[in-house]
């Protein structure tokens, strides 16, 4: 499958339609679950950990769509890579989290298992992108 087509990639007016990619609708998906899960943070972290796990979250879904919008396959690929880290921040957040008991366990274990399967993703799309 190339960058430019294909049923995970499509296009809108010559531009590419990153919300027709499957990885970014989990991703996006992944963010709101982590803004519901960290809002529940203690009050003191609001401007702490908090803000850090919603900034990792957002960057995933909005590297993948800046990506998306650049003109070769090789740009797409390196902020497909800034998303896949961003994701890995916030696992190591998440972890953090339940370690210091302002996440519960299962809400942590469920959340980080949405960041290994959008990085896993995203590992897959940027080798289809970069093969061309």
């Amino acid at each position: 499958m190339g960058f430019q087509s294909g049923p995970a990639f499509g296009t809108t007016r010559g531009v590419q339609d990153f919300t027709r990619l499957h990885v970014w609708l989990r991703a996006d998906a992944l963010a709101r679950s982590v803004y519901e899960a960290a809002d529940r943070l203690p009050t003191d972290e609001r401007f702490g950990l908090t803000r850090q796990m919603k900034r990792a979250a957002t960057s995933i879904p909005s590297n993948i769509a800046e990506g998306a919008g650049r003109e070769s396959p090789r740009e797409f690929a390196r902020f497909l890579a800034i998303a896949s880290g961003s994701a890995s921040e916030l696992e190591s957040q998440l972890l953090f989290a339940a370690a210091q008991g302002f996440l519960t366990s299962a809400v942590a274990a469920r959340l980080r298992g949405e960041c290994i399967a959008v990085r896993r993703m995203l590992a897959s799309l940027r080798r289809r992108v970069t093969e061309n």
